[in-house]
């Protein structure tokens, strides 16, 4: 996105936390594109097999913003990071249905003739490394955002510092700290 788009968003932005409803009708094809590449970025990491579609996710990523009221949009990076945060909440939401569903809650009976084999999925991976972030974000909640923005997000580094109001370098050096943290405690659990 160009110097001149990303201010014209961050303005569109602060204009729709004033109330302005044209001002989101405006934003939305700006941040389009963005939006698909963070939701990409998520399923990539998903099952070739997944359910939910990038566009899908990035609808309900919309319909969460959308309904955001009271968030005072500060810049681009902002929303951004805040649409990470809602696309990974739907994505382990969708794989904790999966994992449900998977062990028959609320399904009906079959014989073991009509069950069809199903092959390893990655919702365990992602409910795990979920419960991991959580775990991380009790005892060090910016390592946890940080992780959020760059590894689900698809946030740079510059992006990430931004949004977390700190330098390119502490976000790289806490980075590679919650990247450790989180191989140890996923390593730790198996």
């Amino acid at each position: 996105m160009a110097a001149t788009s990303a201010h014209e968003v961050t303005q569109l932005l602060l204009d729709w936390s004033n109330g302005s409803h044209a001002a989101l009708d405006k934003l939305m094809p700006l941040v389009d594109r963005e939006l698909h590449r963070l939701a990409h970025n998520y399923l990539r990491r998903e099952n070739p097999g997944h359910t939910l579609q990038t566009t899908a996710l990035v609808n309900e990523a919309y319909l969460r913003l959308v309904d955001q009221r009271h968030v005072h949009w500060k810049n681009r990076a902002h929303f951004f990071a805040l649409s990470a945060q809602f696309m990974r909440r739907i994505l382990v939401d969708h794989a904790r249905k999966r994992q449900y569903e998977k062990r028959g809650g609320g399904a009906s009976k079959i014989s073991l003739d009509e069950a069809v084999v199903v092959s390893h999925e990655r919702s365990g991976d992602l409910i795990a490394l979920d419960d991991a972030l959580e775990k991380l974000a009790t005892i060090d909640p910016r390592k946890s955002n940080i992780v959020e923005l760059r590894f689900f997000g698809g946030l740079s580094v510059d992006e990430t510092a931004e949004a977390l109001h700190i330098s390119a370098v502490t976000v790289m050096r806490e980075w590679r700290m919650a990247k450790a943290w989180l191989y140890n405690s996923l390593r730790n659990e198996v």
